[in-house]
């Protein structure tokens, strides 16, 4: 699960209100053992994400560097070449 969360910082372009949300509810998912939780649990999962997700907002922007962004769709060929490097071709 916590594979899923991506890093966000010093990207071109910014992660996005959506991208951090979603770190958010991987973190909380993996914290809590729930995928999706019950009623009764519903409120404070969604208050932890929340929280999370602001916490995620006011880190990224405090945070600095001096090296260059990193082109998202270059990541993302990088990536998907070690993936394909260690797991090998698809079928299909």
């Amino acid at each position: 699960m916590c594979r899923n969360i991506r890093t966000l910082f010093n990207f071109e372009p910014p992660a996005t209100e959506v991208e951090i949300r979603d770190a958010a509810l991987q973190f909380v998912r993996k914290l809590s053992g729930f995928n999706v939780p019950s009623q009764a649990n519903a409120a404070a999962f969604d208050h932890a994400v929340a929280a999370i997700a602001a916490e995620a907002r006011t880190l990224i922007a405090s945070l600095t560097t001096s090296a260059e962004p990193k082109n998202r769709e270059v990541e993302a060929a990088r990536a998907r070449e070690r993936s394909q490097t260690r797991f090998g071709a698809r079928p299909g």
